[in-house]
């Protein structure tokens, strides 16, 4: 069997799930982080660079507001996220001092990331920080996110922060062994699986359903995770928490979990940037023809291969490319408005200006500002 992905790996993004470091969602468990920071540090003290993205805010919260159900209003969450927060750090500052290291607390949102320059400034935070030596410790931004900027669940988020420093590894951290055939509650015989590539689609088949009431997510959100980070060449390990000193055992080459390898070359930045982006503006269906061409040829989006405009978008902003199927294939920087882009769908780029009374670019989306999926 071949070794951890993390022997040779020097940056990495621990994510640890709302089940390792709570007590059953109720309030932090605080032997369990001081045993994080542990791990975390020994590595650190190695040489490692480590960002860790935390859940446990809002099981924090909820213990010290005294609620002993997850609230489903908004702004409740809202409030327990902002309560449970401070628990939250404080407990990580105060187990990472003992081994000498210092932390930083960073809140995202998917509006941070999806900002040019607010991506790249949070970029430069984080390496700083590394340089420093201080451990960043990472949490969704919960006390002001709405849909249209949440980043949805702390596995989507260990992802976008592995692509957004350009980390060797993402190990995602859970109450479960790692990733099987099926699930094995259900089905006895299912097969464990040790190692694949991140984003074949046949593990997105064998994943499903969330396995705690605690999180907001399930094996589902960890392989597709994993697919997200290997856009910047990240391989991904899921693996249980509960394994003893696990996080050295697989520095140390020990092949525990799941390994989900990335294969494919790393995003050019300004690609990677545009493959990060949650949610888009809307959308552009293409017909069968388009849909190839973009899929094989690599080409830019003219408007004759496009069927069909959804959303409402300005010029510059992100859309997707769909096919008549609504398969995501591609998004990029559109050069016209939804409105725009309605008048001149299925036209050849020559009637662009007979149409518009102008005529900016003879494609919808250039291929430089483009990123397949």
């Amino acid at each position: 069997m071949n070794p951890s992905v993390l022997v040779e790996a020097h940056r990495l993004v621990v994510k640890v799930g709302s089940a390792l470091v709570t007590n059953e969602g109720r309030g932090l468990d605080h032997a369990r982080l001081a045993q994080w920071a542990g791990q975390i540090a020994k590595l650190t003290h190695l040489g490692r660079e480590i960002v860790l993205v935390s859940s446990g805010a809002i099981a924090e919260g909820m213990q010290r507001l005294g609620w002993s159900k997850r609230p489903k209003a908004l702004n409740d969450l809202q409030a327990a996220a902002a309560v449970g927060q401070m628990g939250l750090i404080e407990a990580y500052e105060r187990s990472f001092r003992t081994h000498g290291l210092h932390t930083a607390q960073i809140l995202l949102t998917h509006a941070d990331l999806s900002n040019r320059e607010r991506y790249l400034n949070a970029r430069s935070t984080l390496r700083r920080l590394l340089e420093l030596r201080a451990v960043p410790i990472i949490n969704e931004n919960d006390t002001v996110t709405t849909d249209e900027i949440k980043v949805g669940d702390n596995d989507t988020l260990g992802a976008l922060v592995a692509n957004l420093i350009e980390a060797d590894a993402l190990v995602i951290l859970t109450d479960q062994r790692g990733l099987y055939s099926a699930d094995p509650r259900k089905h006895p015989h299912a097969e464990f699986v040790h190692e694949a590539m991140a984003g074949d689609p046949g593990l997105e088949e064998m994943a499903g359903g969330a396995g705690s009431g605690i999180g907001t997510g399930g094996m589902l959100t960890k392989v597709l995770a994993a697919r997200r980070a290997a856009r910047s060449g990240t391989h991904t390990v899921i693996v249980s928490g509960r394994e003893p000193d696990v996080l050295a055992r697989l520095a140390e080459g020990e092949k525990l979990g799941t390994h989900l390898i990335a294969r494919q070359p790393p995003l050019a930045a300004r690609r990677q940037w545009l493959a990060d982006h949650l949610q888009v503006r809307g959308r552009l269906v293409m017909d069968d023809g388009a849909a190839r061409a973009l899929r094989e040829g690599g080409g830019s989006l003219l408007p004759i291969g496009v069927v069909e405009v959804l959303g409402a978008f300005q010029r510059g902003e992100v859309v997707g490319c769909v096919d008549t199927a609504g398969r995501d294939l591609a998004r990029g920087l559109v050069n016209y408005s939804a409105d725009e882009a309605r008048r001149i769908a299925r036209h050849p780029s020559s009637a662009i200006e007979g149409i518009l009374g102008y005529i900016d670019q003879p494609e919808l989306i250039h291929r430089d500002n483009l990123v397949l999926l």
